[in-house]
């Protein structure tokens, strides 16, 4: 238990001072609390004793009532504030540091287990932590704090009912300790089967179209059920562990209660307790267990709190791209590739990969489907780390530059435009989020997405849905473009940048990226004719490995993969629909 209170306040953070606030204020809170036993034990006196002060009594009995009532209100709501504020905001802050160290991690780790987990830790586990965890170090605390008060104020009315109140709260905790170390097997199932649980639902959620699609609802979630189910049975294994337990301790108070007041019954009897103290017992018999089991019930979940903050701090271990390097300003922009190999897992995706690329020239990479263009392209920016080898960037190791400093230099548009649920200006502007309205505008412009900007509700002020589902593809690639534009970073990369764009728009679009080109160092992937033709050198990749390279008309001299490609794409073009 103390390890896990060590864990709570470790994983609290900036929030321990609140909840070390709390606490005090718990404490104070009981010390209102005393207040009315106190008056409880005033009246008693004066209407059992013949006590002839009865105004002065009753006026001080009032005072120490309204004195607790006010005083008790008063420390709940503060003690609950502090509790609260800790537990959003060690969360959030958890929250911040998980998203920072999803920066530095490769890009090889994301995958749908991996990011069924992340999901699952940011969203439910964490939920449980901000709910739960200030709330159960502070009930514990101040149940804890509140029964030794009451011990304290029995041993002072009569030691031989203190030793019993002492024993029934020793036995209490040793069964809630117990209760914790049996719940360690289960409660890393539980919150394991939770996080599932999300993953399950949300890929089921975002695949309903293809469910629908496929008349697959009530057939194609057998994923979801299992996840469903296995939540539900990991849920009743932990209540089936807890209840003996509870059972036991609750039959632990009740017979110390009933033993207080049978014994304090028979010291009246034998003329060795007052009658006042009787009454005073029999009262407090009532009290005295009620705070240590209100701790008690929330030691149950000590556990299951301890394991969803072992399974949030799970996270940090995460192996990051080495961040060793420092802020570069390169010279130049010339990028080379020297004997880079690079392999997912253990399926090799380059081969001995040896290209240079000047500044301020157009480098296209063109092969076939699987062949690694992507891959070569991401290694510049560092989405993973080569096996062996080096890429270059200015003369200097992309692994000697900060991750910081390296994205500085570029700019990246992909086939598959992400979108945050935001503003569309808040959306241009997230590669430079100290622009103007008139920088954004001016890019949105270039990228020819001005006017379709203009026809939305609120204009640049709209906010999309996200992933960007409320717009067309073309749309959402253009916006993409204008995002680069704005960056304008020296080096940028192209992965197939127009092929979602509409017809009527390629022409403008192609300016755009002309704009966006424009004295810049540039890798582009890419299918269509028009976009390669220009680049100043092409490399043609296949299976991992450069087996062509040179310029279009070079290319399409030497019979090859560029030429095959070329040509297909040229009598593709000229095919027609004819409609009887």
């Amino acid at each position: 238990m103390i390890k896990t209170f060590k864990k709570i306040w470790s994983f609290a953070g900036e929030e321990k001072g609140n909840i070390n606030k709390s606490v005090i204020i718990s404490f104070i809170y009981a010390i209102f609390s005393m207040l009315e036993i106190i008056s409880i034990y005033l009246v008693l006196s004066a209407m059992l004793e013949g006590n002839n002060q009865n105004f002065n009594t009753s006026l001080l009995v009032f005072i120490l009532l309204v004195v607790s009532i006010l005083g008790k209100a008063t420390m709940k709501y503060y003690s609950q504030l502090q509790q609260t504020h800790a537990g959003y905001f060690m969360v959030a802050n958890k929250r911040i540091q998980i998203a920072d160290k999803l920066k530095r991690v490769p890009m090889g780790y994301f995958n749908e287990n991996s990011l069924g987990e992340i999901t699952g830790v940011s969203t439910t586990v964490l939920e449980t932590v901000e709910m739960v965890a200030p709330m159960i170090l502070v009930n514990v605390l101040s149940g804890l704090i509140n029964s030794l008060i009451f011990a304290v104020m029995i041993l002072a009315f009569d030691w031989r009912i203190g030793i019993l109140v002492v024993t029934g709260t020793i036995i209490y905790l040793i069964i809630s300790s117990l209760m914790q170390k049996k719940s360690a097997k289960l409660a890393p199932k539980r919150q394991k089967s939770q996080a599932v649980m999300v993953s399950a639902v949300l890929e089921y959620i975002q695949g309903m179209s293809i469910v629908k699609s496929f008349n697959l609802i009530g057939k194609g979630d057998k994923t979801l059920r299992y996840a469903l189910k296995d939540n539900c049975e990991s849920n009743l294994n932990m209540e089936k562990l807890f209840t003996p337990y509870v059972m036991i301790q609750g039959l632990v108070l009740q017979i110390s209660s009933v033993a207080i007041i049978l014994l304090s019954v028979n010291f009246y009897l034998n003329d060795t307790m007052t009658l006042v103290n009787v009454l005073m017992m029999v009262i407090m018999s009532f009290l005295i267990f009620s705070h240590i089991q209100s701790a008690g019930s929330s030691i149950s979940l000590l556990r299951i709190v301890s394991s969803s903050m072992d399974q949030a701090n799970k996270l940090d271990t995460i192996p990051e791209i080495d961040e060793k390097g420092t802020n570069i300003q390169p010279k130049n922009h010339n990028i080379e590739f020297k004997n880079v190999d690079f392999s997912y897992e253990e399926r090799k995706i380059l081969n001995n990969i040896n290209i240079k690329i000047p500044e301020k020239t157009t480098t296209a990479i063109v092969g076939p489907s699987g062949s690694g263009k992507t891959t070569l392209c991401n290694l510049i920016a560092r989405f993973w780390d080569v096996d062996s080898g080096s890429i270059t960037i200015g003369g200097k190791n992309i692994k000697d530059y900060s991750l910081e400093s390296l994205m500085e230099q570029i700019s990246m548009v992909f086939q598959n435009v992400y979108l945050f649920a935001d503003t569309i200006e808040n959306n241009i502007r997230f590669g430079k989020p100290d622009a103007s309205r008139k920088d954004v505008i001016t890019a949105a412009k270039k990228a020819c997405c001005h006017d379709f900007i203009m026809e939305l509700p609120d204009g640049y002020d709209t906010v999309i849905g996200e992933g960007g589902d409320t717009l067309s593809g073309g749309e959402k690639q253009r916006l993409s473009i204008a995002r680069a534009l704005l960056k304008d970073a020296p080096i940028v990369i192209l992965d197939e940048a127009t092929a979602n764009v509409d017809p009527e728009n390629e022409d403008k679009l192609q300016k755009a990226i002309e704009a966006l080109t424009h004295n810049k160092t540039i890798i582009m992937i890419a299918h269509r004719l028009k976009t390669v033709r220009s680049a100043k050198q092409i490399f043609v990749i296949d299976k991992g490995s450069i087996v062509q390279n040179g310029n279009h008309n070079k290319l399409m001299a030497t019979e090859g993969i560029y030429k095959t490609f070329v040509t297909s794409r040229e009598t593709a073009a000229k095919w027609k629909v004819n409609i009887v």
